[in-house]
């Protein structure tokens, strides 16, 4: 067990650190493929494909071609009469969502906000939610701005947008997660989203990724 959680904390370190040395030097393509994760933050679906399956996005520079874009509260509903939201899993959900939602709206890094959500998700995963304090120092992140954000209910703001947004898809959301690649759902397929990405990729070099799915 001590080896694995060695190996997830490299993980977590290497999504953080590396990527962004690559992305220094790149610039924006209109070629890029969009893809977007629906997901509830205590969802254990969600939170198997957010620590076991999307790290791959960083793997072989796919996320060279890619936008990612994550969208928690996905299963959340408001209120009509005070406007409060319910989630599915409770108010230590809502709260997840509420600080994973003012990470994804204070950094315009993908890499720092993929890192820390891993984090909380992989304690989710180890039943362990009462320790996400520990992420930020794990990872070498500021604390405070993140808790101002869900002091000030920025979080539960934001998440209201978040669930119209996934009120409003088309097709509806049928479960979670819920992955779209340039706006269509790729079903229940989901953890073979590089494919998908693959497959829509427009532009003139394909990653390294792409050209390991093609030799297999």
């Amino acid at each position: 067990m001590a080896s694995f959680k060695l190996a997830i904390r490299i993980m977590i370190t290497f999504s953080l650190c590396f990527p962004i040395l690559q992305a220094e030097g790149a610039t924006s393509s209109p070629e890029k493929v969009n893809l977007t994760v629906y997901y509830e933050s205590l969802g254990k679906p969600c939170a198997e494909f957010i620590i076991r399956n999307l790290g791959e996005v960083f793997n072989g520079d796919l996320i060279d071609i890619v936008n990612l874009q994550l969208v928690p509260w996905a299963n959340a509903s408001i209120n009509s009469t005070n406007n409060s939201i319910s989630c599915q899993n409770g108010p230590d959900e809502c709260k997840l969502n509420s600080l994973e939602s003012c990470v994804l709206n204070l950094w315009d890094d993908v890499n720092k906000n993929y890192a820390l959500i891993y984090c909380f998700e992989f304690l989710v995963i180890e039943g362990r939610l009462e320790k996400w304090e520990s992420c930020f120092s794990e990872l070498d992140l500021p604390q405070q701005p993140v808790l101002k954000c869900y002091n000030q209910g920025k979080g539960t703001q934001l998440g209201r947008k978040y669930v119209n947004e996934t009120a409003n898809l088309k097709p509806l959301c049928k479960f979670l997660p819920w992955v779209m690649v340039n706006n269509q759902s790729i079903g229940k397929d989901y953890a073979n989203f590089t494919t998908f990405v693959c497959k829509a990729y427009k532009g003139p070099t394909l990653p390294a990724a792409c050209h390991k799915l093609e030799s297999s």
